[in-house]
């Protein structure tokens, strides 16, 4: 029996249904986490066959003291995972630890973690990206910007999601942003793309090769929505176009990436912009090797008729897929912001799209900030349907 050890297993939230079907796929599931047991939810319990919790996730030579226990007590290990940006390098600094070589080791953190070296891999394989500066003086970030123009984006060069990142549009803003910034981050500038973010979302096997292919497209940036405290919306795709199955797949390879779920970002031009492309091309963003966040996971279940967490675990237990084809549709997310008024109430909007409505909720504190307080996922059968959604939804009194 294969032992796999899982960190934090209890969050996100529906983490626990990775761990489920990796024990259904016969799998020795071992969960490291700071949550006292008797807390956890009753469905992760039964996924896992030992939970080992510790004080803290952030004291590494506590958690490399749990998985020694584990190891003593189940022989080695074969896989250790988070599925979690946050602990990415440590998992990493886990594995080499223990020669666990089913993953990325700390010398593979570089390139997938941060920005600037991403750029070279992109390159490699003919996707365009762009321009950048490391942020040190202002007389040296006012020459990059004479170059490329205003505005800039500003984000830590090894960062999560949109946290710390800004857009400048003149020199007074970049003043107050070489002011202010944390003095212990590295920050990466690079040249504004006008565009939308479009995804590509998989699942590799052990040979780089995709067992599960999706995307989704952001038409509002995360930046903007946090910056400006503005609602969330982002959809699934009904069927992943061929540009970016093809330019995910390129990256994939120039990444060497295997045995992972992916979320690879890309900016698709909203307009013609010299040196990155014509309007529509697709332009490189970031990778992330780990799940899309978020209630992404399930999302990419409703619009695809699958289980993505029975892909996952598939893989690593047969390294290939065993579940069948199911029908596609959109599926759109809707965060709606406390605060603004809508023309819409919840009840007016669920009279209208309930038997679409897939999720409805309060979206958590922790998650808020990019996603808005209250959230609807709705399946929508075309582009037709799923635009009149955004409108109902968002329509303002």
């Amino acid at each position: 029996m294969k032992n796999f050890v899982f960190i934090s297993p209890n969050f996100p939230t529906n983490y626990w249904l990775f761990c489920r079907e990796l024990r259904r796929n016969g799998i020795n599931v071992l969960g490291i986490g700071d949550q006292p047991y008797d807390q956890l939810s009753n469905d992760l319990k039964s996924s896992l066959h030992e939970y080992y919790k510790v004080g803290s996730l952030e004291n590494y030579d506590e958690v490399y003291r749990a998985v020694a226990f584990l190891i003593f007590k189940y022989g080695p290990i074969d896989w250790l995972e988070s599925n979690n940006e946050y602990w990415l390098e440590r998992d990493a600094m886990l594995r080499t630890a223990f020669h666990i070589t089913s993953g990325f080791q700390s010398s593979d953190m570089p390139r997938i973690k941060y920005k600037s070296r991403m750029k070279e891999y992109y390159q490699k394989v003919g996707i365009p990206v762009a321009r950048y500066h490391l942020v040190d003086s202002f007389e040296n970030c006012k020459k990059f910007i004479d170059e490329v123009g205003y505005p800039v984006v500003v984000k830590p060069d090894n960062g999560v999601g949109a946290n710390d990142t800004y857009r400048l549009s003149n020199d007074a803003q970049l003043e107050q942003f070489l002011r202010t910034k944390r003095g212990e981050i590295t920050y990466i500038m690079e040249e504004f793309v006008y565009a939308e973010v479009n995804s590509y979302d998989a699942i590799i096997n052990s040979h780089g090769e995709p067992i599960f292919e999706t995307g989704n497209v952001s038409p509002v940036s995360i930046m903007d929505i946090v910056n400006d405290n503005d609602n969330s919306v982002y959809y699934i795709v009904k069927d992943l176009p061929e540009d970016t199955r093809a330019i995910g797949r390129k990256t994939v390879k120039s990444f060497d990436v295997k045995s992972r779920f992916i979320h690879f970002e890309f900016f698709r031009l909203t307009r013609d912009q010299q040196g990155l492309g014509k309007k529509g091309d697709l332009v490189a963003l970031e990778v992330n090797m780990r799940p899309c966040g978020g209630f992404s996971p399930d999302m990419m279940n409703y619009a695809n008729s699958t289980d993505v967490y029975k892909i996952w675990a598939d893989m690593i237990a047969f390294d290939k897929s065993t579940v069948p084809e199911g029908e596609h549709n959109f599926c759109a997310f809707v965060g709606r912001r406390d605060g603004k008024q809508f023309a819409y109430s919840h009840e007016q909007i669920m009279s209208m799209y309930g038997p679409q409505m897939k999720m409805v909720g309060r979206i958590p504190d922790a998650l808020s900030g990019a996603m808005g307080n209250q959230m609807y996922v709705a399946n929508l059968p075309n582009q037709a349907a799923l635009d009149q959604f955004y409108e109902d939804a968002l329509k303002s009194k």
